[in-house]
């Protein structure tokens, strides 16, 4: 095994192991909760389900790249490479629409009483169960067509007429019809991440807004805390801004990848190293900044009541 294989195939597995054991983590923590008196907030339904497509598109990307860069190839039969890549694509996808919601319901949460979303508020909780159920609907729908191209690389006969991703392979067609089904597939995450910007550019103007009014009332009391809505509010713009970053990077992989008949091995590592970034480092940031999380875990070891358990 060359040392470059060896330094992706460790460079993935320490990733792969990290994710899943962080989203792993969150999902316990959200199990435990369910047998607590905690009061569910709306937001804890879109984080559960962010932590269950990111271990979806973990243990589907990561998992099988991994085996890759350590020299199984030929692993996987057609219909496990087609199922593999389906889940991938809607764990990815589910977790861009979740990121979305949160900040479209953090942005209405947040907006003042007088602003024209003053009447979603109250609204707003009741619609985010039926919109976390869609998308895994839509991404379902939009990616069934994905696999039908996909065959294993054990069936590999013809190796000119086939674009090779290591442990799996696509049929090519020409330009036009790979462009048309690329701008298929892009569309969704296209829309929420125009979404995703102009929530988190509102809510950043909201932010500076509210320091600048209460900034001489902190002054005086000489208190350096936030508000619950704020410490959210920065949580979900982290959040954004990570994945904005990561997605751009990948995208960018990507787009190299389609422009070559049979990319290179390096750069289809890249792009897998690349495209499970974020579903690693995701529920880190989201238990870095929820003090909630040891103070539940530690009363549900005692067995206590906590005050910690109720909003």
């Amino acid at each position: 095994m060359a040392n470059r294989d060896l330094a992706v195939g460790l460079i993935l597995l320490t990733q792969t192991i990290i994710g899943i054991l962080g989203n792993f983590s969150l999902l316990c923590h959200y199990t435990i909760l369910s047998f607590t008196e905690y009061r569910w907030k709306s937001t804890d339904f879109i984080h559960k389900h962010l932590t269950v497509a990111n271990l979806l598109a973990l243990l589907c990307k990561g998992v099988p790249q991994t085996m890759a860069a350590f020299g199984r190839k030929h692993f996987l039969s057609d219909l496990g490479c087609k199922l593999l890549l389906f889940l991938h694509r809607v764990g990815r996808g589910v977790s861009i629409s979740s990121i979305c919601i949160l900040s479209v319901y953090q942005a209405i949460t947040i907006s003042p009483g007088n602003s024209r979303w003053a009447e979603l508020k109250v609204k707003a909780p009741e619609y985010i169960f039926p919109s976390i159920f869609l998308c895994w609907i839509l991404q379902m729908l939009v990616n069934i067509i994905f696999p039908m191209y996909l065959t294993s690389t054990l069936n590999d006969k013809n190796i000119t007429v086939k674009k090779n991703f290591v442990y799996c392979s696509s049929v090519r067609h020409d330009k036009t019809r790979d462009s048309l089904y690329a701008v298929l597939l892009s569309f969704p995450d296209v829309l929420c991440l125009g979404l995703m910007l102009w929530t988190s550019g509102f809510m950043v103007l909201l932010l500076y807004r509210h320091k600048q009014r209460v900034q001489h009332i902190r002054r005086a009391t000489a208190s350096s805390g936030s508000s619950p809505e704020t410490r959210a509010t920065q949580t979900i713009l982290l959040l954004v801004s990570t994945f904005v970053c990561f997605y751009t990077l990948s995208s960018i992989f990507q787009v190299f990848m389609g422009l070559f008949d049979n990319p290179s091995l390096i750069l289809v590592n890249i792009a897998a190293i690349v495209s499970v970034c974020f579903p690693t480092v995701s529920p880190f940031l989201l238990m870095s900044h929820n003090s909630k999380i040891p103070k539940i875990c530690f009363a549900w070891r005692r067995k206590i009541k906590s005050p910690c358990l109720v909003k």
